[in-house]
This record gives structure tokens, C-alpha cells and sequence, in this order.
């Protein structure tokens, strides 16, 4: 699939989740089961969904990097693919009133849900921005960390999304991110095909690559903090292709 399309494909997907006409369609989430189950399933406590907006909630992701993030008073932090915002109003709880949070979607709908559910709720350290995580709307080292979960698999182009991750850092920011990847190379069927690209898995790379193309974008300290594994099913193979749901951290070196 040519990058063009792709973005269109998980644009489409995501507009429809956005209003609310399909479910979730991260692998990770049990099927038939409520946005808040899984989303609890995923790493998120009990405590946490209690003080966000509930309608942020829509069981989408793959793990909590907030969770792992040490986000602390007055920070900034930039959260890749935010959605509806879950992990946008956790940070800012975190960060409080002197630190802020960014969230940047490139599609549009979950963007205006994000933001209206930000006003509906009195949020004033945390906006929205549309854009792409190729290409990110924000000035070179204006952040103390980024977040994002289950994102990063649907860019067709992961290493400039890290290569724009490490620009926006300041020296010594960090960076903590849950995803997909595999173990061994997906089947070309799945590679292909554009429901599993918006579904977290066709465009998964092999765990070993996308540890890779964090520290060739520059960061140093990268480590997979947590990993669950899964499998799939080819379609017309019938054969089983092990995927993973990991945690990595990774750091910008100071000046």
C-alpha cells in the first residue's frame, strides 16, 4: 500500500470511531466488550478513568505510558495520535495548572471531539492541534516528554515520526510509547491489506526495527519496559503471526 493510502484508510477508521459508529479496533481489546473494560485491560487503573471525562474513554491503545512517564508539575507534554484525549487529560492531571498538554491528531473528527470534550470539562492546560506525526505541528525543543499509545504502528513512515519526536524534545526530555510490533515479519497479506493497517497490525514493524529506528533518530537509554504477546490469524494462509504490546522509554541527551 502506497503511504497516501494508508493515510486515508486510518483517517477513515478513525472518523467513524470518532462518531461513535464502530468500536475499537485495537487487537489488544477484547471483542464485544465495553470502551472503559478495555480500557482497564490495557493498563489503565481504576483511579485513573475515574478522573478523566468518561466519553474520552473509547478503549482504543495498547498500553498506559503515562503510567511509566514520571510526569511531574509545570512540564510539557506532547502526546502523539491523542484521539478523543484519554492520555491528554491523565498528563494534565499530572502536569497540573502550570504545565500544559498537546495532543496532535491528523484526523479532524477526533481533534473536535477532543477539543469540545475539553471545554465541556473546564480543561485550561491542555489544546488540541490537527497535524500529522510526521510532520509535527510544534517548535523544535519545546517539550519535557512525549507520549503515545498505539499510534506510532499506523504511520507509514515511522522514522522521520521519531526523527520529529527527537526535534521537539528538549535536551534531556524523554520519550515513552506503547505499540504493536512483531516478532518475525508479517505475511504479506497482512502488510497489505488496509483494515489490519488501521487495525495496529499492518503496519507493525519487527520489535528488533523499531527499537532501531528510536536510536537512529538519536535516542539514547531505550528500553522495552513491558511486553505482552498475541497472535493472529492469516485469512488465506491460516498461519499464526506472533505480535507484541510494548512499553519502551527512551531519552534526548543533554546539552
Amino acid at each position: 500500500m502506497k503511504e497516501k493510502e494508508i493515510k486515508e484508510v486510518v483517517k477513515g477508521r478513525y472518523a467513524q470511531i470518532a462518531k461513535q459508529d464502530q468500536e475499537s479496533c485495537c487487537p489488544s481489546c477484547a471483542r464485544g466488550a465495553s470502551s472503559m473494560l478495555q480500557t482497564k485491560g490495557i493498563g489503565y487503573s481504576r483511579e485513573d478513568l475515574e478522573h478523566i471525562p468518561e466519553e474520552a474513554i473509547m478503549g482504543l491503545g495498547c498500553g498506559n505510558p503515562t503510567a511509566i512517564a514520571d510526569l511531574k508539575a509545570g512540564e510539557v507534554v506532547l502526546d502523539l495520535g491523542s484521539g478523543a484525549g484519554v492520555d491528554v487529560f491523565l498528563a494534565a492531571k499530572k502536569v497540573g495548572p502550570t504545565g500544559r498538554v498537546i495532543g496532535v491528531d491528523m484526523t479532524k473528527e477526533m481533534v473536535d471531539k477532543a477539543r469540545s470534550i475539553a471545554t465541556n470539562h473546564s480543561y485550561h492546560n491542555v489544546e488540541f492541534r490537527l497535524g500529522e506525526m510526521e510532520s509535527l505541528p510544534v517548535e523544535d525543543e519545546s517539550v519535557d516528554a512525549i507520549i503515545s499509545n498505539c499510534v506510532i504502528n499506523l504511520s507509514p513512515d515511522k522514522s522521520k515520526v521519531f526523527q520529529e519526536a527527537y526535534r521537539a524534545l528538549k535536551p534531556g526530555g524523554r520519550l515513552m510509547v506503547s505499540d504493536i510490533v512483531s516478532e518475525g515479519a508479517l505475511p504479506d497479506e497482512i502488510k497489505t491489506d488496509s483494515n489490519a493497517w488501521s487495525c495496529c497490525i499492518g503496519g507493525a514493524l519487527e520489535q528488533q526495527e523499531y527499537l532501531k529506528e528510536i536510536r537512529e533518530a538519536g535516542f539514547e537509554d531505550v528500553q522495552v519496559l513491558s511486553s505482552k504477546e498475541f497472535y493472529i490469524e492469516g485469512e488465506e494462509s491460516q498461519t499464526l503471526t506472533k505480535l507484541l504490546s510494548i512499553t519502551v522509554r527512551a531519552c534526548k541527551r543533554e546539552k
